[in-house]
């Protein structure tokens, strides 16, 4: 792959983050208000536990429309480029979380509120499943060989810009008595999401097309259904790459979706107390993503990712001992610790699940892996976790389920082959026997 100028390479990056934060912001802003706000507004029949799980079910539907948005923007981003995706992908997610905003609650409509509401989510989910692959791959197949860990991880530093601003919103508003809040304050941030899709939008349109999509679409004819054809060449890294998303995505929706819940409904914590302590977690995750994405870089994709399952598991139990203290600084502790071991394991998942798959079908392969398993992860890692706190009143059930998760994570990734020696190329890490974990000493792309 043709070399590019630090200049053209940085604006990739920067565009891919600043577009990915944009999406972030909008998906993270729903998960926030689905722990403190959905429940008393559109499922007030409830008593507070069961209302924020049913909040979290409608959260949960998002994930499901996920793997179909990953499937037919993938479909597309591999027939017509990265690049012509991106955009519709912003405004689809962008116009769903103003509706949000906009929406009457339970107490104007009735069962229509919560109908409404799981609708808007669904768009969210299937604009966010085409989001990722899209721009994943533009920072990726536009980087040098020996840095693409790094590169791939801006767009991955979205998620924790996303959340600091969706999170530093909300905190922002949640500051006003609690009768404004729930009357319209909870709103605003919603809305602010108009404002952002422009600049998005913009920024997305000034890059180029991705080399590597563009070389191959002059040497190869374009597969007929890309996802179908990443199913069948390489079934192997999809089942792969989900089994190594499920510590990752589960763990990241406990530390910063469910430890709302937990602060304020079993530790009856103030709500500013966690969403602060969020919000440092996440300024901390931000530095973090690109130094671990820059290590994969220097010794490889599965020893970095790895290491960060590990230390998730380690973090199983002293997260909430650490909660449970009711100290300030060592709830923000417990998050920021969680948030870099998390860290470890997204900074250089762009790139590995990248390199798993050869062009013609990168974007419909690295999209399915990462889409369908956000659905078991993600999406109910929530949900689980609440149940098993309702159920037990206690938080050692919730670490156990985690250290499964990270259990299902250590195996994936330890069968995976390393990837960062690869070469961008239609037959990139496709052998089964790759080595368990070794490296493949091919010359760099």
């Amino acid at each position: 792959m043709a070399q590019h100028s630090n200049t053209s390479i940085l604006k990739v990056a920067v565009a891919s983050f600043i577009g990915t934060a944009i999406e972030w912001y909008d998906f993270f802003l729903y998960g926030t208000a689905a722990a403190l706000v959905f429940n008393k507004l559109f499922f007030p029949s409830f008593d507070p536990l069961t209302g924020t799980m049913a909040a979290f079910a409608t959260y949960a539907v998002g994930f499901l429309a996920r793997p179909l948005g990953g499937v037919v923007f993938g479909h597309y981003g591999d027939k017509l480029g990265r690049k012509t995706m991106l955009s519709a992908t912003l405004m689809i997610m962008g116009a769903a979380t103003f509706a949000v905003g906009l929406l009457p609650t339970y107490e104007t409509i009735g069962v229509w509120a919560p109908a409404l509401l799981v609708f808007l989510r669904i768009l969210q989910g299937f604009g966010l499943g085409g989001e990722w692959g899209g721009a994943v791959l533009m920072a990726v197949e536009h980087a040098p060989a020996n840095r693409r860990g790094f590169y791939g991880s801006w767009p991955q530093m979205g998620a924790p810009a996303g959340m600091l601003v969706a999170n530093f919103v909300f905190a922002l508003f949640s500051r006003m008595d609690d009768a404004a809040f729930l009357s319209w304050g909870w709103r605003v941030p919603f809305l602010l999401s108009a404002l952002l899709i422009g600049t998005g939008v913009f920024i997305r349109l000034s890059v180029a097309e991705s080399p590597v999509f563009e070389k191959r679409k002059q040497e190869a004819h374009v597969p007929g259904i890309p996802a179908l054809e990443a199913l069948r060449k390489y079934p192997r890294q999809v089942f792969l790459a989900m089994g190594a998303r499920m510590a990752e995505n589960g763990f990241f929706y406990v530390i910063t979706t469910f430890v709302l819940t937990y602060g304020t409904e079993r530790l009856q914590l103030p709500r500013l107390v966690i969403l602060n302590g969020v919000l440092v977690a996440c300024a901390v995750h931000l530095v973090a993503i690109p130094a671990f994405g820059a290590a994969s870089d220097r010794f490889g994709r599965r020893p970095v990712y790895l290491a960060g399952a590990f230390a998730s598991a380690l973090m199983a139990f002293p997260f909430f001992w650490l909660l449970d203290t009711k100290e300030v600084g060592l709830i923000w502790l417990a998050i920021s610790l969680g948030m870099i071991a998390h860290a470890a394991m997204y900074g250089p998942q762009a790139s590995f699940f990248s390199e798993l798959f050869g062009t013609r079908v990168r974007y419909s392969g690295a999209s399915l892996g990462y889409q369908i398993a956000s659905v078991f992860a993600g999406g109910l890692s929530p949900i689980i976790a609440t149940g098993l706190l309702k159920k037990y009143n206690a938080s050692w059930p919730v670490s156990g389920y985690l250290i499964g998760l990270a259990a299902l994570t250590l195996v994936a990734v330890y069968f995976s082959a390393e990837t960062f020696r690869e070469k961008l190329t239609e037959d990139a890490a496709v052998a089964p026997e790759a080595g368990v974990g070794a490296s493949q000493d091919r010359p760099a792309a």
